[in-house]
């Protein structure tokens, strides 16, 4: 019997590591005779790096450079030498977990860091670069990012931009003559959930640049200048960004990494998937058992699981998901494609309990699972 355990993390309590290590806890407890392959995923958020990091194999890179307010930092990003391949989460040199909350201002910040953490990672050898959108502090349309790899961009006296999000409607060309060739040889792939448009009522400005420390006034003019700047991408690149879908994420960071990168957007697990080669792992699986903090409706619109189930829709393999909340009723999880569940909650005391051990409970709903599930069929 094959069971691949496959979760995302529990958010402040287990890692998807440690829910791996507690399930084949749990199972071993009742079942030796299993082959487990472990395999923590991510849906491309807060953590992906490290998760990534258990298929590449690579090194952490630190490289110093300028923060969202032009403050110099120390920022890291991951590469695997052997494979050439480099995973960069913007939110380490360009997010708002950077700055303190007075601080916060997306109209004066910039992803700068973010493209020097790129020119490093290229400097080092990479053939694909991994990006992961999210958590930005910026608002700038990543023409900080796209200035660090050599683009300029001009005002109507040909004069360069500052380049943060107030200065966007100032841009009326670009110039690509200093861009290194090195950047062509590169492949990138962007991790991104959002489908925002690039402005408008549901643009970046209007929907993130709040949290970012916009004001109304703010969001405003940022919203102006992004709808202003995709005249300018239009022109230049011929392609219409309000025709791509999540051009808005990251303050406008993904049509900049489609247009100034030639990148793909792809969802967050569809590319960790692909890291992990997890296709290929499951085959000749009988059970997955997947999991996270809380399993409810949002969890079949891009998140871990609903990627595993997508995967495994035409194959006769199992889904088990052991999760700390779950607010789905049994019968959508079933439609789904789920075979069995169960919840941290249903064993602990309280929230904090269940919090606080986590790793036991998940250990314990794994020793149940194997029982019901696992020893009848190893016994037959």
């Amino acid at each position: 019997m094959k069971i691949v355990i496959a979760p995302d993390k529990f958010k402040g309590s287990l890692t998807g590591l440690e829910f791996c290590n507690a399930v084949e806890e749990g199972i071993q407890s009742v079942i030796k005779d299993v082959e487990i392959v472990k395999m923590p995923l991510s849906d491309g958020g807060d953590g992906t790096i490290k998760v990534a990091n258990h298929y590449l194999k690579g090194a952490f890179i630190k490289v110093q450079v300028k923060n969202p307010l032009f403050n110099k930092i120390e920022a890291q990003y991951l590469y695997s030498k052997s494979t050439k391949v480099a995973f960069i989460e913007m939110a380490e040199a360009s997010g708002i977990k950077l700055l303190k909350q007075e601080e916060l201002d997306c109209k004066n910040t910039t992803t700068y860091g973010t493209g020097q953490l790129i020119l490093d990672a290229i400097n080092k050898g990479a053939k694909l670069i991994i990006i992961g959108l999210g958590g930005s502090a910026t608002n700038d349309c990543g023409i900080g990012m796209a200035t660090a790899l050599g683009y300029r961009f001009l005002d109507k006296n040909k004069k360069e931009v500052y380049p943060v999000g107030k200065e966007l409607l100032k841009i009326v060309s670009i110039d690509t003559s200093n861009v290194s060739t090195a950047l062509k040889k590169v492949k990138f792939k962007i991790a991104c959930d959002v489908a925002n448009p690039l402005y408008g009522k549901n643009g970046a400005a209007y929907v993130y640049a709040q949290q970012k420390g916009a004001s109304a006034e703010d969001i405003k003019l940022l919203d102006k200048g992004l709808k202003h700047f995709s005249i300018v991408l239009n022109d230049h690149f011929n392609v219409n960004p309000t025709d791509i879908i999540g051009a808005g994420a990251a303050g406008g960071m993904g049509i900049a990494t489609k247009l100034f990168l030639d990148g793909t957007l792809v969802s967050g697990i569809t590319l960790v998937k692909e890291i992990a080669q997890f296709k290929k792992e499951i085959i000749d699986a009988d059970w997955i058992i997947t999991g996270e903090g809380k399993l409810d409706s949002q969890t079949f619109s891009g998140k871990t699981i609903s990627g595993i189930l997508t995967e495994v829709q035409h194959q006769k393999i199992r889904v088990a998901a052991f999760c700390g909340i779950i607010d789905v009723s049994i019968k959508d999880l079933n439609k789904m494609g789920v075979t069995y569940t169960d919840s941290v909650i249903n064993y602990a005391d309280n929230l904090e309990d269940a919090l606080k051990h986590s790793y036991r409970y998940v250990k314990e709903i794994s020793s149940i699972f194997a029982k019901s599930q696992l020893k009848k069929v190893t016994m037959s």
